[in-house]
This record gives structure tokens, C-alpha cells and sequence, in this order.
């Protein structure tokens, strides 16, 4: 049973979050790539350090880093890190959020007062069916709402105040850290796993209550520069190549009925055109590629590769050249190797009052590529729906939901964590 003042300061936190505008940029040179970031991120800091929290670091990188020492008393206990990221997606306007908190959901439709075409109903959002009597908390209409992911961070930060004010819960050593521009894959560029210093780590990404994903795509990046021949037009005769028509023809040869994000699902992968910019003189397309498994990954890459040739071929005296960027990999090909920290979450979930769902994510978190890199790092519910778009929302008790099994998931582990250490994986 969630106590009700968990439900306020989880309120209280993630509404002060949300309206700080915390949007992230994808090609943007800094790091963090946008100023807001950090003004939330000191902003966690300063509350860390007020709770009482050891260890409160603010990087250079911009990742907080804090610890809530061990109050389990054995020594053979692993060091768990739970993560979640401060930027919300750069694809829908992000700044100047008014959230709503719609109490006592009752059913009908959800109509958003700041542009009124935009209503939650049970046609585009059919999670609402099971929320009749929950606090639905949404956004105005105009942004994202950003429980993608400041409501990981409103649950993270809620659960270190529960256990830095009762020593008597017991549990490991635990790293909290959060990090800076995931949505556009950069999540942890500069995170060092020597300074996350754990053994086992979950991030708090996820959505529905109950979800535990430790499957995700293998994902890859396609970019495709084209470079034409730029001339004036009054005099391009037999001269001008342009780059752009030579864009719009490899962007038509791309799959369309098939293979694409909005015609897949499931275990499906996909090719999917997401940006295209330039003019006459050069163009780039840049070109996410996605599979379970690397070998779907690898022919996605070659198709699109045959592509850029067959143009080349078409147009010798322009220059099409193909970059494949890697990405991240399914954090299942190193978590199936040993399956506690996910089995313990089940529990944990399970002692939560909920039914643990596994599905296979089509996308990839921080916890992905941390996997990779040797941190066995599941990824875990915090109740957010519809993100990315302007009808995204979150019911407050799912968040409790959340914040109730995190709080299960550091028991277990003092309780069956003893001598477990991890791994390293690539």
C-alpha cells in the first residue's frame, strides 16, 4: 500500500519538473545539447544534497550522481544503480508546459483545453479503460507533457527521499544517476561505468504498469550525403545536378508498404526516413535502421546501401555516399546470461500488487547500451503513454505503482544479493 503522502511529493515533484523545459537537440554541439537541462539537473543536485544523499556529483557531462549507502548489514551485497534521463524528445514542443491533473478519471473523453482537437479517448489511448477512479495528469495540448522521462525522475527522487528519512528499510548500496540527452541517443556518451561504480542497474523508462523490458531493437543509423552539382538556373543546362531530386528519388525507392514504422509491429524491424535537409549544392537523409537481431539489422544496412549505389550509378557525376552509424544492440543477447536482475524485478513487481509483463521494446534506452558495455541494466515501468506527441499522459497512481516496486526491488536484492557481482559483457 502506497502511504498518500508518497502520491503528493510524487505530484509535487513531477509537476516542478515538467515545467522546466528540458528538450533535447539532436546534432547539437554541446553536452548536455540544450541550457535547460542543466537548470533541472542542478535543480536535482541541490535536492539530493538536502535529503541527504552522499556522494552528490553534478559532471562536467552533466550527469547527477548521488548515493544512499547500504543499511542491509552484509558485506557481499551488490551495488545497484537505478537511472533515468532529465530531456524529453526533440519531436513535438517541449517548453512552456502547463500539465493538467484531471482527479477521479471517470471515463469519458479527455478534452485538452489549449487546442481542443486534441482529446484522449479510448479509441487512441484504450490503457484509460483500466485507470476509472486514477489522477490522470496530462499537458494543454500544445507540448509534450514529458513524462518521458521526469516521471522516472519524480519516482527516483521520491524513493531516495523514502529511504534516506527510514534507515531501517533494508537494502544494498545504491547509485542514482541521472542523464542528459537519451532521447537523441546520447545518453550516455560520457558516463563512465567506474564512476556509476555498481554491479546490476535498472532504468525507469518504461511504460505500462507492470513492464519489464530486457529486449530491445538493435538499432543502427544510415547517413546518406548527397552531393550535386550547383549552378545558377538560368544557365544549368546539361550543367546543374541537383541534390534534392536525387534525394527525393532514393527517398521514393525506400520501402513504403512495408518494413516501415507505421506499417510494422511486434518483432518487426523496420527502415524509417526520419530527417531530410539540404538544398541543390548537397542533401543529407538520415535513416534509422531497426531489428531484433543483427542479422535483419545487417540487411536493412545493405538494402539501403544498394540504394545509394543504384543512384550513384544513375548520376556519375554526383557523389552519393552512405555512412552506417551503430547504435545500440537487444540488451537480451548479454542479460540472458544470467537472468536475476530480471527475475528480481518480476518479484518486485509481483509484491507491488501487479503482473509482470515482458514484452520486446521497439526502441532502446540508456540501459541498452550500458548492457553492452558490461552493466546488466533492465529497463522499468513508470506508467507514461503516448509519448513523443502532444496527448501523452501518465496516471499519478501508476507512477505509485512504480515507485512501489522500486522500493520492493532494493529489498530483494539485499535479501538474494548476496555475492552476485555482474559481469562484463562486451
Amino acid at each position: 500500500m502506497v502511504p498518500p503522502n508518497v502520491l503528493t511529493e510524487l505530484e509535487q515533484r513531477f509537476i516542478r519538473y515538467v515545467r522546466i523545459d528540458t528538450q533535447s537537440k539532436d546534432n547539437a554541439p554541446d553536452f548536455p545539447s540544450t541550457p535547460g537541462q542543466w537548470e533541472l539537473l542542478r535543480l536535482l543536485a541541490d535536492e539530493l544534497r538536502h535529503l541527504g544523499a552522499h556522494d552528490v556529483t553534478l559532471t562536467q557531462w552533466g550527469y547527477v550522481l548521488a548515493t544512499i549507502p547500504a543499511t542491509a548489514p552484509a558485506p557481499d551485497l551488490p551495488t545497484v544503480a537505478l537511472l533515468a534521463h532529465v530531456d524529453t524528445a526533440p519531436d513535438y514542443p517541449g517548453g512552456n508546459v502547463r500539465p493538467i491533473v484531471h482527479r477521479n478519471y471517470r471515463g469519458g473523453p479527455i478534452v485538452l483545453p489549449d487546442d481542443p482537437r486534441q482529446v484522449l479517448n479510448w479509441e487512441n489511448a484504450p490503457e484509460l479503460r483500466d485507470k476509472i477512479g486514477e489522477d490522470i495528469i496530462t499537458a494543454s495540448g500544445t507540448t509534450l507533457l514529458g513524462a518521458d522521462d521526469k516521471a522516472g525522475v519524480a519516482v527516483l527522487m521520491t524513493l531516495a527521499a523514502c529511504l534516506l528519512a527510514d534507515p531501517h528499510i533494508p537494502h544494498p548500496r545504491i547509485r542514482l544517476c541521472f542523464t542528459p540527452d537519451e532521447e537523441v541517443g546520447r545518453g550516455v556518451d560520457h558516463l563512465s561505468l567506474d564512476e556509476l561504480a555498481a554491479n546490476v542497474a535498472y532504468t525507469l523508462d518504461g511504460e505500462g504498469a507492470g513492464e519489464i523490458v530486457y529486449e530491445n531493437f538493435c538499432a543502427d543509423r544510415a547517413i546518406v550525403t548527397i552531393t550535386g552539382v550547383a549552378i545558377h538556373p538560368g544557365s544549368a543546362k546539361g550543367r546543374m545536378v541537383n541534390a534534392v531530386r536525387l534525394a527525393t528519388q532514393l527517398a521514393e525507392m525506400l520501402p513504403r508498404d512495408h518494413d516501415t514504422p507505421e506499417t510494422t509491429e511486434g518483432r518487426e524491424g523496420y527502415i524509417h526516413l526520419h530527417d531530410i535537409r539540404g538544398n541543390v549544392a548537397q542533401v543529407q537523409l538520415r535513416i534509422l535502421l531497426r531489428d531484433f537481431e543483427e542479422e535483419g539489422l545487417r540487411a536493412r544496412a545493405e538494402l539501403v546501401r544498394s540504394l545509394c549505389e543504384q543512384i550513384q550509378r544513375v548520376e556519375p557525376r554526383a557523389r552519393v555516399e552512405c555512412v552506417i552509424e551503430r547504435q545500440y544492440r537487444n540488451m537480451r543477447y548479454w542479460l540472458e546470461k544470467d537472468m536475476r536482475p530480471v527475475q528480481l524485478a518480476e518479484e518486485a513487481i509481483r509484491r507491488a500488487g501487479l503482473r509482470p509483463v515482458s514484452v520486446p521494446t521497439r526502441g532502446g534506452t540508456d540501459g541498452a547500451r550500458l548492457t553492452e558495455c558490461g552493466l546488466p541494466t533492465p529497463n522499468l515501468f513508470v506508467g507514461t503513454h503516448n509519448p513523443h506527441g502532444p496527448t501523452e499522459w501518465i496516471s499519478l497512481q501508476d507512477m505509485a505503482r512504480s515507485w512501489e516496486t522500486c522500493l520492493h526491488l532494493v529489498q530483494l536484492w539485499a535479501e538474494h544479493g548476496h555475492g552476485y557481482q555482474g559481469w562484463q559483457g562486451a
